[in-house]
């Protein structure tokens, strides 16, 4: 057995509560390496003299471990166990000190694994709605034009031409209204908008006041009425927390710009200096941009001051959650306090970090729900547009991904394919429609909760920003016979049909490497996906999947 491979760490993904008396325990192996592996445990009181034996299960195999766990309901709260192996030659006790021929229970107390005690407080609670929800992620200024009366001087793009950094389209949140039927007929049942606040740029990521709506995107009447339009249709609406920086425009940067040291905001940023300096630059600022300085988020001014406009919008307007931009940049002392206060006024209120890399420390319940799923986006990139992954590697990344967080955060996961920060995914592909209902397929099925981009349905192609920021066809997107609209119609029906849960997921590929395979189990119908991406006929059992091609069943049935 290689012994160098075993991993178990307890109160983190190997090892969480998932109620008041059930408890998730994983564990880590070499791949291939175990017969059989088995959970010992017992309340730690009792351990000593009496104890029960469970078989764990094999979840999933990575690049170079496999993955067991077991889900445990208990009595007594307060856990002590140890596990089982067995490499085919020998049983082996693997505890706090390793692996072991023998084990002695009457000593446990010094190396058994624990999970002292379940307390409510530390139990990461699912944000049900998350879970089985789709998303519809909109770019603001380039979905579509809804007030015809406003002030068009500003819009400089002639709708469907390529925008630049500096192109303004003259979408709004009119716009957005006269769409939500659409939205919805499409199977997406939540939103998830750029920013919406006051600034000077098409994308309004450098915020001048945060209490503002843009005056290109509408008044504060509008976006009221967009969140009431979107709840009488049980939609929900996530908008974009920019707390990394602000505009250099922001009032109290530019008190600090007059003031220097005397301003009483001088220490809401992180200056350098007695003033803000652009030559040399002297104070910190977001992706090297003199325009956007960065705000000071380990002072607890300026925590109570961004943790009030996040309150802001769910108090005034009802809306549903935030995603956080820049998230991994911002002290966690921050995102502790910023979590309290949000769910202490909504308690289902989502909180979705843009962390592009694993997030673990982030996703223990303190800090956010979820994050937008760049690594899943990675591995698609990789089996379907770059050919660096086969089915069999392209599971053991998803396996691997999968097993960073709990079944809770795997659950709540906004996994996507594109976004407005990325190539668009049929770009990458070369405008390969057939890899593109495939993917789909794949985001759709997968544990968390899809997002598409606009226009990903009206097959929008597009490189890196801001070519990914094209303006919405509508007419395409309006064709009956749009096959990726009839697409996820029958995605979005399937997810409901079958309510999954991440218990029961399984990720592989066939013994002849050629075909991706996810199985999901679902609280009333489980459902089987099969892709082939190579150029010969796959075969899983007595299933046979075409070249380049996918094979979906649900619900006892083959759907497409």
């Amino acid at each position: 057995m290689n012994q160098l491979a075993l991993q178990h760490i307890t109160d983190s993904a190997y090892c969480f509560p998932v109620s008041d008396n059930e408890i998730v325990i994983r564990l880590r192996t070499a791949a291939d390496d175990i017969k059989d592996a088995y959970i010992i445990y017992e309340s730690k009181y009792k351990i000593a003299e009496s104890r029960h034996k469970k078989a764990m299960t094999k979840i999933g195999t990575g690049r170079i471990y496999d993955y067991y766990s077991i889900r445990l309901k208990l009595d007594d709260t307060r856990l002590a166990y140890v596990f089982y192996l067995n490499d085919g030659e020998n049983y082996y006790y693997f505890s706090e000190d390793g692996a072991s021929l023998d084990y002695d229970f009457s000593k446990g107390y010094y190396n058994f694994f624990q999970y002292p005690y379940i307390n409510e407080a530390d139990i990461h609670h699912k944000v049900e709605w998350l879970c089985n929800s789709c998303f519809y992620q909109i770019f603001i200024d380039r979905f579509c034009i809804g007030d015809d009366n406003k002030d068009k001087s500003y819009i400089n793009l002639k709708w469907g031409d390529k925008p630049t950094p500096k192109s303004f389209a003259g979408g709004d949140i009119k716009g957005i209204i006269s769409k939500l039927d659409y939205i919805k007929s499409i199977g997406c049942d939540a939103l998830y908008l750029t920013p919406i606040f006051r600034s000077p740029s098409n994308h309004k990521y450098d915020i001048v006041d945060y209490y503002d709506i843009d005056e290109h995107f509408g008044c504060k009447e509008d976006f009221k009425n967009l969140v009431e339009q979107l709840h009488k249709r049980n939609m929900r609406i996530v908008l974009d927390a920019v707390f990394n920086h602000v505009s250099e425009k922001n009032e109290l940067f530019q008190d600090v710009i007059k003031k220097g040291k005397d301003s009483e905001y001088f220490d809401y940023f992180v200056i350098r200096g007695d003033r803000p300096c652009k030559n040399p630059l002297n104070y910190e600022v977001f992706a090297g941009c003199d325009y956007m300085p960065k705000w000071n988020t380990s002072n607890p001014a300026v925590q109570d001051y961004l943790i009030a406009i996040a309150l802001y919008y769910i108090q005034e307007y009802d809306i549903d959650g935030w995603r956080l931009d820049v998230s991994d940049e911002i002290s966690h002392d921050f995102w502790r306090k910023f979590r309290k206060a949000i769910k202490s006024v909504k308690k289902d209120a989502a909180i979705i970090g843009e962390n592009w890399h694993d997030a673990s420390v982030y996703l223990r319940g303190d800090q956010y729900d979820s994050i937008m799923n760049y690594a899943f986006t990675k591995a698609c990139l990789d089996y379907f547009a770059y050919n660096k992954l086969d089915a069999t590697k392209t599971a053991q990344k998803l396996n691997d991904i999968l097993m960073r967080n709990t079944d809770t955060v795997n659950d709540m996961m906004l996994n996507l394919l594109d976004s407005h920060d990325t190539d668009r995914f049929l770009n990458e592909v070369k405008g390969d429609k057939d890899k593109l209902y495939a993917a789909l397929c794949l985001l759709y099925l997968f544990p968390g909760a899809p997002s598409i981009f606009y226009g990903t349905e009206c097959y929008t192609m597009g490189g890196y920003d801001p070519d990914c920021r094209r303006c919405m066809d509508w007419e395409t997107a309006l064709n009956k016979d749009n096959k990726a609209v009839l697409l996820l119609i029958k995605l979005s029906l399937i997810r409901k049909k079958c309510e999954f849960s991440f218990e029961g997921t399984l990720v592989n590929a066939s013994q002849d490497g050629r075909v991706l395979i996810l199985k999901r189990h679902g609280q009333r119908a489980d459902a089987e996906l099969y892709i082939n991406q190579t150029d010969e006929v796959g075969t899983y059992n007595e299933l046979q999947i075409a070249p380049g091609s996918f094979r979906l069943f649900a619900d006892g049935g083959e759907i497409l």
